[in-house]
């Protein structure tokens, strides 16, 4: 959910261990300041209140949305045609390798804070959460099954998210989507972590291009 113009990066660069100050335009009451690491990252704590008021999220018109929907439809669609023979390969791998349905469904947040189910590959075994309780994923984690570490790794496991765009539950690109048990603590922990629910959540992204499986407030901090 990109600016309108470009932002102005102020000559102070004084403030905070090299963190810079930004411009950004908020239509509604003008411009405001925005707090970005030397890193170029967003600092969660110095943002705004009204920061998001400045960004096209908000002020989508009808042509922009049918465009940006027509491009999430045919983007999927045509991700699910050429990897249709891996996919295939990979459902053959899952119900060979260990017991249980080939797809994992599972309650997700999306926009405006409305809750779906995400459809992926299973990768766990299918008591991943026998104790009834959300647990986050770990690096090595005894519950992936063999082909699991594989498709989780090569983000395969993720392809059948496409459908979930083709349902509207989701763009092609956006913020990651999480469990609602996860998004009331990540709320309560990190400063405008609820403004992600103003986009559609994407089947990739900055945390997929940018970071392995998200396992900790810091990792949906960072």
């Amino acid at each position: 959910m990109g600016f309108e113009r470009s932002w102005d990066v102020s000559q102070d660069r004084a403030c905070r261990g090299g963190d810079v100050s930004v411009v950004a335009p908020d239509y509604a009451v003008g411009d405001v300041a925005v707090m970005v690491s030397a890193e170029g990252r967003v600092v969660p704590e110095f943002l705004p209140q009204n920061w998001l008021r400045g960004t096209r999220a908000l002020r989508q018109g009808a042509l922009e949305h049918i465009l940006h929907r027509s491009l999430d439809i045919f983007a999927s669609l045509t991700l699910l045609l050429l990897t249709l023979p891996l996919l295939l390969l990979v459902a053959l791998a899952i119900k060979l390798d260990s017991r249980g349905p080939l797809f994992y469904r599972q309650e997700r947040v999306g926009q405006q804070s409305r809750r779906f189910h995400i459809l992926k590959f299973r990768s766990m075994t299918v008591d991943a959460e026998k104790a009834g309780a959300a647990v986050w994923a770990t690096v090595g984690d005894s519950r992936v099954t063999r082909v699991g570490r594989f498709i989780r790794l090569t983000r395969i496991d993720e392809i059948p998210q496409a459908i979930n765009i083709l349902r509207g539950d989701m763009a092609f690109v956006g913020p990651r989507p999480e469990r609602p048990v996860f998004v009331d603590q990540l709320i309560a922990a990190i400063p405008h972590y609820a403004d992600r629910a103003a986009v559609k959540p994407g089947l990739t992204g900055w945390a997929q291009v940018k970071y392995p499986y998200g396992a900790s407030i810091e990792d949906a901090r960072e």
